[in-house]
């Protein structure tokens, strides 16, 4: 009795394609991606993800080629796929570093850095530092990594493996990408912006009509003190804003 393990060359490459593309992309994924979730976890979790959707990507995979060329060749197709989807995911994290930047401005709390620990220990401003770690946390409660694991298999209809690397549109989807997390970073600290406007303007009159008065030192606190209140009161709905951006990117993938 003979048993046959031609079939073990075929199988390695396609595991191995498809762990190209996967790969890269939950290493760049929000949340799943981060930097402190430790490395061998993550490598251990793609490589488990990458198997259990091997059964039913398989079909769709290409036969391997002849030459080592054309092996090399898919598998640098698929990690710059992969390298591209997750590296736009990323940009969308991007919108809470603009609110909280704004909002420590208009706070008077711009000086007030910490690090980041979602964006590799980077110093930011500390309520951009706060919003993208909870950002991060309600990506879990709500069950969103869910959907980034849909998304990262349904790109496989969405991006086949036959079509060529189209680097014009993946520039122009980062550039929307970049622009639609700036816009919703804005709007999270939208109310921030007409609160600087008014505490300011209101302290520009007191002091034209108290010279003597030192407005800075007075008012300070309570621009410190409002702010705080008000980005209790508002919390919920930037990180809703932050949430609903996050899923419509990740719904451009499933079409």
């Amino acid at each position: 009795m003979t048993i046959a393990l031609d079939w073990l060359p075929g199988v390695a490459f396609a595991y191995l394609l498809l762990f190209s593309r996967i790969g890269a992309i939950l290493m760049l994924m929000p949340a799943l991606g981060e930097d402190l979730i430790p490395a061998r976890m993550r490598l251990g979790f793609a490589l488990a993800f990458t198997l259990v959707v091997y059964p039913l990507l398989s079909p769709v995979l290409p036969a391997m080629p002849a030459s080592q060329t054309g092996v090399i060749g898919l598998l640098f197709h698929e990690l710059a796929v992969g390298l591209i989807l997750g590296a736009i995911v990323r940009i969308t994290v991007m919108a809470t570093q603009v609110a909280g930047s704004i909002i420590a401005f208009q706070t008077g709390l711009s000086v007030a850095m910490t690090a980041d620990p979602t964006q590799a220990g980077i110093q930011g401003a500390v309520f951009g530092s706060f919003l993208s770690f909870l950002g991060m946390t309600l990506i879990f409660a709500t069950d969103l990594h869910h959907m980034a694991l849909a998304a990262t298999y349904d790109s496989y209809m969405a991006f086949p493996l036959d079509i060529e690397l189209m680097f014009d549109d993946a520039a122009q989807l980062a550039i929307r990408t970049v622009a639609s997390a700036f816009s919703i970073g804005v709007q999270m600290a939208a109310p921030f912006i007409v609160f600087g406007l008014v505490f300011n303007l209101g302290a520009g009159i007191l002091a034209r009509l108290m010279p003597a008065l030192q407005v800075f030192f007075v008012l300070m606190p309570a621009n410190i003190g409002i702010g705080l209140i008000l980005f209790a009161m508002l919390l919920t709905m930037m990180m809703g804003l932050y949430l609903t951006g996050f899923e419509n990117h990740l719904a451009m993938w499933r079409g």
